[in-house]
C-alpha cells in the first residue's frame, strides 16, 4: 500500500495562484485575508484529494505556508500595473479626510497635490517581505482549517497513522 503524501507544489501553485490574482485586483482586494484563507482551503482540498493516507495539521499549515508565499508574489506583481488606480484611490480618500479634519499636518496640502509618496523599489521589496510574512500566517490558519474540513480518509481510525499491527499474545506459548 502507497503510503505516500504527495507533493504540495501543485496544489500550492494553484491556491497560491488563485489567491494572488483575488487580492491584487482593486476593489475586491479589500477581502485579501479572505482569499487568502481561502486559497490555502483549496490548496488542502486539492492535497489531500491527492493524497491515500489521512493528512495532519502540520500538512496543512505547510501546505497553507507555500500557499501564502505564492498568493504574496503573485499579488505584487499583478498589483503593479494598477498602482496608478490605487494612488488615486488612496489619495481620494485622503482628501476626503482633510475636508472633515480641523487640523492637518503641515506638509499636507503638498503632499496631496504630488499625488502621495511614490512607490519605490524598496518600498515595493518591503510590501511584499511584509505581504509574505502575513500572507503566509493567513495561509496556515487556511490550510489547518482545510485539513480539518477535507484531510481525513474514510475508514482510517484517528491515531492510526505510523502504527503497525502487532499480534496479540493469546498465552499459547510452547516451550
Amino acid at each position: 500500500m502507497n503510503n505516500q503524501k504527495p507533493g504540495i507544489l501543485v496544489p500550492a501553485l494553484v491556491g497560491g495562484g488563485l489567491a494572488g490574482l483575488l487580492s491584487g485586483i482593486p476593489l475586491i482586494n479589500c477581502l485579501c485575508c479572505v482569499w487568502v484563507i481561502g486559497g490555502a482551503v483549496l490548496s488542502s482540498f486539492l492535497l489531500s484529494r491527492n493524497s491515500p493516507v489521512s493528512l495532519t495539521g502540520g500538512d496543512g499549515a505547510i501546505v497553507g505556508i507555500f500557499t501564502g508565499i505564492i498568493a504574496a508574489v503573485v499579488d505584487a506583481i499583478i498589483s503593479i500595473p494598477f498602482q496608478a488606480i490605487n494612488a488615486r484611490i488612496v489619495q481620494r480618500v485622503l482628501e476626503s479626510i482633510a475636508q472633515y479634519s480641523e487640523e492637518m499636518p503641515p506638509q499636507w496640502e503638498t503632499w496631496l497635490k504630488r499625488g502621495g509618496a511614490e512607490t519605490t523599489f524598496a518600498m515595493f521589496m518591503l510590501g511584499l517581505v511584509i505581504s509574505v510574512f502575513i500572507f503566509a500566517a493567513l495561509g496556515a490558519l487556511g490550510g489547518i482549517i482545510g485539513v480539518a474540513i477535507f484531510g481525513k480518509k474514510p475508514g482510517e481510525k484517528k491515531g492510526s497513522e505510523g502504527a503497525t499491527d502487532v499480534p496479540k499474545d493469546t498465552g499459547d506459548r510452547q516451550s
